[in-house]
């Protein structure tokens, strides 16, 4: 498992993890009939004031954290250098659909089918490691897990208050526009130049 924006690992990703959600939820629903795995949303529902306030939130957080994470830790070595519009395409879906799978797998599968023989914290701090864990084999190294681990557990911890995945993708997302943001700025300072720490030494 690794940051490669080939075209044919990317294909090749991109199927593997969406059988991987598609296929609890097609035994879930289909063979077991029990439908533990499931997707929900509010529809008609407005996001809270607290639910709009978390988002700005998260910008802001992301924006005075993820800088200081993957330059300092060299972690940003990780994901290959971009140079085309193409590989900056690539980079740009690509960190966007891993970030919706991991809402999707580790929230709405891994954590759903845990709560159902686990209380609600231990359910989400063993749906944290799973997450942390895939999260080290794609490139968060270093002290990585100290973001992530929190951040999955946060987002368990929202995923039952707001009973929406359409919530807690749009959190991830959000996080991503700004990590994929870092990565550009941190392979080519000169593109981008719109954070205040210092580029890495060349």
């Amino acid at each position: 498992m690794e940051a490669n924006l080939e075209w044919g690992n990317i294909a090749l990703m991109g199927a593997v993890l969406t059988v991987c959600v598609v296929f609890p939820y097609a035994m879930s629903r289909w063979v077991f009939r029990e439908h533990v795995v499931r997707f929900p949303g509010r529809p008609g529902e407005p996001w809270s004031r607290g639910e709009w306030t978390w988002l700005a939130a998260v910008l802001v957080l992301g924006y005075s954290i993820l800088p200081i994470y993957f330059i300092t830790s060299g972690s940003y070595h990780n994901w290959p250098t971009i140079e085309t519009p193409s590989e900056i395409a690539r980079l740009f879906v690509g960190v966007g659909f891993v970030g919706i799978w991991d809402e999707l797998f580790f929230i709405c599968v891994v954590f759903a089918l845990l709560r159902r023989h686990f209380p609600f914290w231990i359910a989400n701090v063993l749906q944290a490691i799973v997450f942390v864990s895939f999260l080290w084999e794609l490139g968060y190294r270093s002290w990585g897990p100290a973001l992530t681990l929190p951040f999955a557990l946060i987002q368990g911890w929202i995923f039952t208050k707001s009973r929406s995945v359409f919530y807690i993708v749009t959190v991830h997302l959000l996080f991503d526009v700004v990590v994929f943001l870092v990565l550009v700025y941190a392979h080519h300072p000169t593109w981008l130049p719109i954070f205040f720490v210092a580029p890495p030494v060349k």
